[in-house]
């Protein structure tokens, strides 16, 4: 008796550690104004470590979209409220001021998508504008979600 109490033990010990990556197959992203690279990096390599799903289901802006460079194309989808923004990438002084980084920003736009990229390329390319794209020119690249 006590052995099948021990597997037992086990067998839900084993669960209780199964169960919850399961119950957390999907991030959604409601809504990201964007940030610092480095975190959001962080954050899409642990999300494609998982095998989770990236549900875009809102504003996705500025370092919010390196979930299209980091995250795999078939575990990305989109809701009809997705919305995806690219810019230029940009740094701040110490005295708080901006300032352009060029080579940031090309190699930002080397790590999208091609579709992605010839979509930026269409509107003129990376710029201090915030380009949006959404409705069914991002359904055209990322499949909607069900």
């Amino acid at each position: 008796m006590a052995k099948a109490a021990l597997k037992a033990i086990f067998l839900a010990s084993m669960l209780c550690a199964v169960v919850p990556r399961f119950a957390n197959a999907e991030i959604r992203i409601l809504a990201s104004t964007g940030g610092e690279v480095g975190p959001f990096l962080n954050l899409f390599e642990r999300v494609r470590e998982m095998g989770e799903r990236v549900v875009i289901d809102g504003p996705c802006l500025s370092a919010c979209t390196l979930v299209l460079d980091v995250v795999p194309r078939d575990r990305i989808c989109v809701t009809r409220r997705a919305i995806l923004g690219f810019h230029a990438a940009r740094s701040v002084d110490q005295r708080g001021r901006m300032y352009a980084e060029p080579e940031a920003s090309a190699a930002v736009l080397q790590a999208y998508p091609e579709a992605v990229r010839g979509w930026i390329a269409r509107r003129g390319g990376l710029s201090s504008r915030l380009l949006l794209l959404r409705g069914r020119e991002l359904a055209a690249i990322y499949p909607r979600c069900r």
